[in-house]
């Protein structure tokens, strides 16, 4: 860890940190605290996901659908006007629902293929914009002058890669930028995201190995071809498993920083707390 105790925490002049955790845990809500503080540049990998490592595709796939309707068909073949996204740090639909759900297109779904092939692009955007992490420190020091850093991370990052392996080249990476700190829910909060879920269903990535058994499953125990599938249903059932295959993945990822818990988070309302719950959670590790 690039901090080891309070002391050193506390005496930084830069301070570096790095949230990861289940979505809905408080990631960008404290990200977005520390930023208007006004001394933290707040680095949200899933606005990079989708401004530069997606936001052709995500613009193309608009596009393809514009392009069915003939007036503004002709329209684009004329270069009279163009899509973009308005994606921002607080609105990143457009990510999801380029990601979107498969199942039943008269249901908005996309065939399996599609959507393996959709995911298979974030995964590869999301590893890059982790990647890209020591480029954005640096340019916010030199460039933009702050002093401290956010690197605030999608619930999907435990994805990517292994905490068990001491080797691990995008663990190793980002533990030498920044102080990688865990939001750990509680099972209150896992039952209370899935109510969430189940409210209004999204799209989210998942790992391919527990994609593919998802989907054999579902398929096996509704006794349904993959053309008659709900994609809401799909995703909604698929949730709870999916936050159920990622928390030991988060917990292997802990050591290799701190772990604070969401109750903690949610209590911050400054800089200075957030200094003082790092501290404290640095002399417990």
């Amino acid at each position: 860890m690039i901090y080891t105790s309070a002391k050193d925490w506390l005496g930084a002049s830069h301070k570096r940190v790095l949230f990861y955790g289940m979505s809905g845990l408080g990631k960008t809500h404290l990200s977005n605290m520390l930023r208007d503080h006004g001394d933290w540049f707040h680095y949200s990998i899933d606005y990079r996901i989708g401004t530069r490592y997606m936001g052709e595709l995500i613009a193309d796939n608009a596009k393809a659908h514009a392009m069915k309707v003939p007036f503004l068909r002709e329209l684009f073949l004329t270069d009279s006007i163009y899509i973009g996204s308005n994606i921002t740090f607080n609105n990143l639909a457009p990510v999801s629902t380029y990601l979107g759900k498969p199942g039943d297109p008269a249901k908005g779904g996309m065939p399996i293929d599609e959507y393996r092939r959709r995911q298979e692009q974030f995964r590869r955007a999301e590893i890059a914009a982790l990647n890209d992490t020591g480029y954005f420190i640096e340019r916010a020091q030199t460039l933009y002058g702050y002093p401290n850093f956010i690197c605030d991370t999608g619930g999907s990052i435990c994805e990517w890669v292994d905490g068990n392996d001491p080797d691990d080249p995008l663990l190793r990476e980002l533990a030498s930028q920044c102080l990688l700190v865990r939001i750990e829910g509680s099972e209150t909060h896992t039952q209370e995201l899935i109510r969430r879920f189940d409210r209004a269903p999204k799209p989210m990535a998942y790992q391919s190995q527990f994609l593919d058994a998802a989907w054999g499953e579902y398929l096996s125990e509704n006794n349904i071809s993959p053309d008659d599938i709900d994609p809401n249903a799909f995703i909604r059932w698929t949730y709870a498993r999916a936050l159920a295959h990622r928390k030991p993945r988060y917990e292997a990822m802990a050591p290799w920083g701190i772990t604070v818990s969401a109750d903690q988070v949610a209590a911050v309302t400054s800089s200075e707390d957030f200094d003082a719950m790092i501290a404290a959670a640095l002399d417990a590790a």
